[in-house]
């Protein structure tokens, strides 16, 4: 199988600022350390899944300690999210990797469905196509993979709304490029999320650690 990057775009798990939806659920610290947890363990499928490179595109800051501690990050590059909205963020990332002649898949951290084996499915896809895609339930997605840059797919798009899978398929459609799609996948957004997450993994959940 050719080599295939994967891309994590991740924000360090600071509580209240990440997972702000789940706070009314988790509070703010387990928010954060859940957060923390599907960040680590998207890492590790990433790392497991021996794809190729992996590469954690962070913010805010990629030399905080979180990062220089954190599992699995000595065998990643870390780098430096750019200014913008998501869009632009993913942007610089996807199209940088592509300069560097290997298709690219972006991921996120919220996406529990996507394991290493997931990701092996979708690298074998983008071979055989100019893009591929994982949409999630909330009509986002949680994996577009890049054989080829278009700055279309990143420009004017309502992100974190339940039009992202669609008008990203869309677009793909309009330049004329051949992709692929997973089904329908689980992200961790909101509180009804965490029943369909206690249930499918009951142990992902854990009570917040007291500082």
């Amino acid at each position: 199988m050719t080599q295939t990057r994967i891309i994590i775009i991740a924000k360090e798990p600071r509580p209240g600022h990440v997972k702000t939806r789940l706070i009314p659920a988790l509070g703010e610290a387990g928010a954060a350390q859940l957060a923390d947890q599907m960040l680590q363990y998207t890492l590790r499928q990433a790392l497991e899944a021996g794809l190729g490179p992996v590469e954690l595109c962070v913010s805010p800051e990629p030399r905080a300690a979180y990062w220089q501690q954190l599992a699995g990050a000595d065998q990643a590059k870390v780098s430096s999210q750019t200014e913008g909205d998501l869009g632009q963020r993913m942007a610089t990332a996807a199209r940088a990797a592509l300069h560097q002649g290997l298709p690219v898949m972006l991921i996120g951290t919220d996406c529990p469905d996507l394991s290493a084996g997931r990701l092996r499915q979708m690298a074998d896809q983008l071979q055989h196509h100019d893009a591929c895609l994982c949409p999630v339930l909330d009509g986002g997605y949680a994996l577009l993979g890049l054989r080829r840059f278009h700055p279309s797919l990143f420009n004017d798009i309502p992100w974190s709304t339940a039009e992202v899978a669609r008008i990203t398929r869309q677009r793909l459609a309009a330049l004329g490029w051949r992709f692929a799609e997973s089904e329908t996948l689980n992200d961790i957004d909101e509180p009804e999320d965490l029943l369909k997450l206690m249930s499918t993994r009951p142990n992902f959940i854990q009570p917040p650690t007291e500082n």
